[in-house]
């Protein structure tokens, strides 16, 4: 295959279900840089939450918070935001409901409320302890990305009632905040047109809901074995699990290794 930049989703298309690397996986993107492929990130999670990969892997071009924050080369090229009045409405409405909310900037998460049940065991499953508070750190802050912990049927709840947002669900607790026109292709976009490069010129790989985007809008996509159904019909093929050397497998499909 011709030289591509291939975008990789972290949690269940890097990581396996551990939250680790599986070896066939770091070999196969090691390879893929050998060949010559320029390896990036597109991820729901902040920069801060994945330094340890980016530097595992070497790799200095990423898209983060659903392509909220985009960075080529080590700098930062493209950032956006939901407008801090209409966070604010979101975030007073689910405290008179007992819901509540994180806020993640470059740097760190920060919540509005301590000791929330629902909110530690949703972080537990990306290796996050329950960040520090401040109920109104979105005021003075940037904020990139907002979780608000809430189930699928209030979730309906706060769709209607904030149609200028999406609720992107990534956990039975939890769903992202972002702009109404948000995605991680967006943000793929973004560093394509700096590249001087086209969606045909773009791999990507993910399995989740927030994936969609990005898997019906490159050139190539994999949706892994273990992802959503609505994440494998969005993509071009499909790889085998995961935990099943599938990421390994699907590159050596593609000819990128």
């Amino acid at each position: 295959m011709e030289k591509k930049i291939l975008f990789f989703d972290v949690d269940g298309t890097i990581y396996n279900q551990a939250k680790q690397i599986p070896t066939s996986a770091r070999k196969a993107i090691y390879q893929a840089q050998a060949n010559g492929h320029e390896v990036a990130i597109a991820t729901g999670r902040g920069p801060f939450m994945i330094e340890s990969l980016l530097d595992e892997l070497e790799v200095t071009t990423f898209v983060t918070f659903n392509g909220q924050y985009v960075v080529d080369d080590g700098e930062v090229i493209y950032t956006n935001q939901v407008e801090k009045q209409t966070l604010h409405d979101i975030v007073t409405f689910g405290a008179e409901r007992n819901e509540h909310a994180v806020f993640l900037d470059d740097k760190k998460m920060v919540a509005t409320v301590p000791n929330e049940r629902k909110l530690e065991e949703a972080l537990a499953t990306l290796k996050y302890q329950y960040p520090a508070v401040d109920a109104q750190f979105y005021w003075h802050n940037p904020v990139y990305q907002t979780l608000v912990f809430i189930s699928e049927a209030e979730e309906a709840l706060y769709r209607e009632k904030f149609p200028n947002v999406q609720f992107v669900r990534w956990h039975p607790y939890s769903c992202d905040i972002l702009p109404q026109h948000a995605s991680k292709a967006v943000g793929i976009e973004q560093l394509l047109t700096k590249k001087g490069l086209t969606m045909q010129d773009a791999v990507a790989f993910g399995d989740g809901l927030n994936d969609i985007e990005m898997l019906q809008t490159v050139g190539t996509s994999v949706a892994m074995g273990n992802g959503h159904e609505k994440a494998k019909a969005a993509a071009t093929h499909q790889a085998p699990h995961v935990d099943e050397d599938g990421l390994a497998i699907a590159m050596k499909t593609l000819h990128l290794i």
